[in-house]
Parts: structure tokens; C-alpha cells; sequence
């Protein structure tokens, strides 16, 4: 099983970033919260922090999990385990490595074509189930 870990970044306006992946990646134009695989021997916080500055130029400031998924893409033979963390970042973002990056409000969320292992949360967050303030005011 490999372990991947995502950023739901919210602003204070309530607008969460999502990036569209680049045409030339694994599953192009899909769109996904920032983030990446965990290298082994690292500790989730510390791969989130190196994922967040790769792709979006950005310092974690702060960060709490919110959940975990596990997902098997077709035609690929490892299972993913993914932890979606509510994370605070300084520093303006930059799609370093996306195609493009968008501040959107959660129920604009569904107009977006989101990879398959990010439906539930998307749907939670979308919803107001799932709100990433609240874990991090609990961490």
C-alpha cells in the first residue's frame, strides 16, 4: 500500500484551492487538493510540507488530518491510502506544478472534475459535513 497525503487549504473567505493536473500527467486535466506520495521513512506532516513548497511554492503552517480514504486506480497495482489533512500555508500560491489552480467555494466544488479517490470528500466538503476550519481550530 502506498501512502499519499493531500492539502485542503480554505482561506478566509471560505474559498478551498484545488489544482488541475497537467495534460502531459497521469490522469491529465482531473482536478485534486495539493499534495503527493509519502517517501519512505518520512512522516506524513513532513511530506505534506515538502508537497505543498514543490507545487504551490507555499510553507505549512499548520496542519490537522481530517480523514482517510484507501483508492485502487484501474490498470495500477498498488492501493493508495490517502489522509486529507485541513492545512494553513503562508505564502501566496503558485501552480508550480499544476495546470492551473482555482480558489473555490465548497458547493462549486462539484462543477469540477475531480480525481475518483477525492468524490467523498469533495461531496462532504461540498455539503458543509466535512469543515477544514474546524479541525485545525481543534488541533
Amino acid at each position: 500500500m502506498r501512502t499519499v497525503v493531500a492539502a485542503v487549504i480554505e482561506r478566509e473567505d471560505r474559498r478551498l484551492l484545488i489544482g488541475q493536473r497537467r495534460r502531459d500527467d497521469s490522469s491529465p486535466l482531473k482536478w485534486e487538493f495539493p499534495g503527493g506520495k509519502v517517501r519512505k521513512g518520512e512522516a506524513a506532516e513532513a511530506a505534506l510540507t515538502r508537497e505543498l513548497r514543490e507545487e504551490l511554492g507555499v510553507t505549512l503552517a499548520k496542519c490537522a488530518e481530517m480523514g482517510r480514504v484507501r483508492h485502487q486506480y484501474a490498470g495500477t497495482p498498488e492501493e493508495l491510502e490517502i489522509r486529507f489533512f485541513a492545512a494553513d500555508v503562508e505564502g501566496e500560491a503558485r501552480p508550480l506544478c499544476f495546470e492551473q489552480i482555482a480558489w473555490v467555494l465548497p458547493k462549486e466544488l462539484g462543477d469540477y472534475d475531480f480525481l475518483a479517490a477525492n468524490r467523498e470528500l469533495v461531496a462532504n466538503l461540498a455539503t458543509g459535513r466535512i469543515k477544514p476550519v474546524e479541525y485545525l481550530q481543534r488541533s
